[in-house]
C-alpha cells in the first residue's frame, strides 16, 4: 500500500479555550494516526506553542516543517474559532490539496459561555480559501473519533495519491495511433498547460530494435517469461510467441525506467503483429500489473485515467482498460465490459483459467500465426468503479460511475466481465452525449469519491452518474 504524507494544522484563536484546544488537537492526532496509509506530520509543542497554528509565527514554522516533510495534503481543523491568516497562509503557501474540518462543541461553561465556536472559525478559514482562490474541501463538523471524519480523512488521503502522481507526470506514446480511431488523439498542449506533463514518444522500429536485441538469458526476459508461465496456461503459444513477449516487456518496461515514465498509451494493431509477430495485449497486462499503466491503441488518456484510479486505490489495486459494449441480452442494467485480451493475471475470477492464446479479432485481420500472446479470462466479481477523463477545446472532464462485477457462466474471448449499474440507459446517454470515448478504466473497489476529490483539486470536471 503507497502511504500518503498529510500535515495536519490544529487552529486556535486567542481568547477561546486554550485547554480545551490542547485537548482536543491530542485528541485529533490519536484519531488521524489511526487512519490506513496516512503519515501524519503536524507542529509539536517543542516547535510552537501548545502546538497551536495561532499567527504569522506559528504559522512560518509549520509551512517550514511542511515543506521538509514533504506532505501531500493539508488537514485544516478548528480546535476553536480558529485563526483564519495562519491556517490560510499554511494551505496557500504549501500548494498541495487542502481538507477543512470544524470540532463539535463540548457543554457550555458554568457561566453560560462556548469554549470554542468552531464553525465560526471554521467559515472563517473557507471564506478566506475561497477568497485566494485556494481549491478546498470542507468534511464537515465532528469530533476526531467519529467514523465519519475518519472515512473523509482516508478518502482524502487517496485524492492527495492521485493528485501527486498525476500533475507533472510523465506519459509514454509509444507508435501511432490506428489511423480510423480519432478517439486516442492527444492534445499534448492541453496536458502541458493543465498538468504540466510531458507526453514521451517512442517509434515502433526502435522499440523492436530494442526487444530484438535482448538476448534470451537477459534476466528481465527470463523473468518475464517465468512469471508468464506460472500464471497462465501457454499451452496454445506459438512457438517464440512467449519469448518475443516477454522482449517486448523488458524494452518497454527499461523505457518507462529511462524516462520516469508512469504509464504509457500502446500502437498495438496492426504495425506489431506485422512487423514483430505477436499481439501486445498480455504486454499491455504485465506493465499494468507491475505498476506502470498500459493503455491500448495509442490512448495516453486513457493511460492517465488509469494512473488515477491505480494511485486512488493507494496501489493496491491494478486497473483494466476497457471498451464500453454491448447491453446484456437478457439481464437489465448490465453491461459487457470487455478488451480484447489485456487484463492483469491478477483479476481473473479463477487464477486457473487465465489462457495466453491468439486473439480473437486480430486473427481475423492478420492471421492467428501472428496474433498470439492475448490474455483471456473473466475478472473477479465485485464492486468497481469506472472512469474515463476527455479534453475538448482544452479543457478536461472526467466520468465517475460506479457498478458490480456479476459472475457468469459464459465462456467469451477477451478479458472481460458482466458490469452491472443503476441505471444503463442514463450511463449510455450520459456517455454519448457528454462526449466521452468508447475506451474507459475499471478498477475494482468504490472509489467515486475520492476520484471526485482528485478532480475537484486538478481542476477536472466531473460527470458523476
Amino acid at each position: 500500500m503507497r502511504n500518503v504524507r498529510l500535515g495536519f494544522v490544529p487552529a486556535h484563536r486567542y481568547p477561546f479555550d486554550e485547554p480545551w484546544a490542547i485537548t482536543l488537537r491530542e485528541r485529533c492526532i490519536r484519531a488521524l494516526e489511526g487512519v490506513p496509509a496516512v503519515e501524519l506530520v503536524y507542529p509539536s509543542t517543542d516547535l510552537i506553542l501548545n502546538g497551536l497554528v495561532r499567527d504569522d509565527a506559528t504559522a512560518e514554522a509549520t509551512i517550514a516543517l511542511f515543506r521538509e516533510q514533504q506532505v501531500e495534503g493539508v488537514v485544516i481543523g478548528t480546535m476553536t474559532f480558529g485563526d483564519e491568516v495562519s491556517a490560510v497562509s499554511v494551505a496557500e503557501a504549501l500548494g498541495v490539496p487542502v481538507l477543512v474540518f470544524g470540532t463539535k462543541e463540548p457543554p457550555f461553561t458554568t457561566d453560560g459561555k462556548r469554549h470554542s465556536d468552531s464553525f465560526c472559525g471554521t467559515l472563517s478559514v473557507t471564506s478566506g480559501l475561497y477568497r485566494h482562490k485556494i481549491p478546498y474541501q470542507f468534511a464537515g463538523i465532528f469530533f476526531p473519533e467519529e467514523e465519519a471524519f475518519l472515512a473523509s480523512i482516508a478518502d482524502f488521503a487517496r485524492s492527495c495519491a492521485a493528485v501527486e502522481s498525476f500533475m507533472g507526470t510523465r506519459v509514454g506514446m509509444v507508435g501511432l495511433r490506428p489511423e480510423r480511431f480519432e478517439t486516442c488523439i492527444t492534445n499534448e498542449v492541453a496536458l502541458i498547460n493543465a498538468f504540466g506533463q510531458r507526453v514521451v514518444p517512442l517509434n515502433l522500429t526502435d522499440l523492436f530494435a530494442q526487444a530484438n536485441a535482448l538476448p534470451e538469458s537477459d534476466p528481465a526476459v527470463q523473468a518475464a517469461m517465468n512469471v508468464m508461465q506460472a500464471e497462465s496456461n501457454c499451452s496454445s503459444c506459438r512457438p517464440g510467441a512467449l519469448l518475443k513477449a516477454a522482449r517486448l516487456e523488458a524494452a518497454l518496461t527499461a523505457f518507462a525506467k529511462r524516462k520516469s515514465l508512469s504509464g504509457m498509451g500502446i500502437s498495438c494493431w496492426n504495425d506489431i503483429q506485422e512487423q514483430y509477430g505477436i499481439c501486445a495485449c498480455t504486454t499491455v497486462a504485465r506493465l499494468t500489473q507491475n505498476g506502470i499503466m498500459a493503455a491500448c491503441e495509442v490512448d495516453v488518456l486513457g493511460a492517465l485515467t488509469m494512473l488515477v484510479q491505480y494511485q486512488a486505490a493507494l496501489t493496491e489495486q491494478v486497473p483494466h482498460f476497457i471498451d464500453w459494449t454491448i447491453q446484456h441480452q437478457e439481464l437489465d442494467n448490465v453491461f459487457l465490459a470487455w478488451h480484447c485480451g489485456n487484463a492483469s493475471a491478477c483479476l481473473a475470477a479463477d487464477p486457473a483459467q487465465v489462457t495466453l492464446r491468439d486473439q480473437a479479432i486480430m486473427s481475423e485481420v492478420v492471421g492467428a500465426e501472428r496474433a498470439g500472446m492475448a490474455q483471456e479470462f473473466q475478472l473477479a466479481p465485485g464492486r468497481v468503479t469506472l472512469c474515463r477523463l476527455v479534453e475538448y477545446d482544452g479543457l478536461f472532464k472526467m466520468l465517475v460511475t460506479t457498478g458490480e462485477i456479476l459472475p457468469s457462466n459464459d465462456d467469451l474471448r477477451g478479458s472481460w466481465a458482466w458490469v452491472r449499474v443503476d441505471d444503463l440507459a442514463v450511463l449510455y446517454r450520459t456517455l454519448a452525449e457528454e462526449g466521452f470515448t468508447h475506451h474507459a478504466s475499471m478498477i475494482h473497489g468504490d472509489l467515486a469519491d475520492p476520484i471526485t476529490g482528485f478532480c475537484h483539486f486538478a481542476g477536472i470536471e466531473v460527470v458523476r452518474v
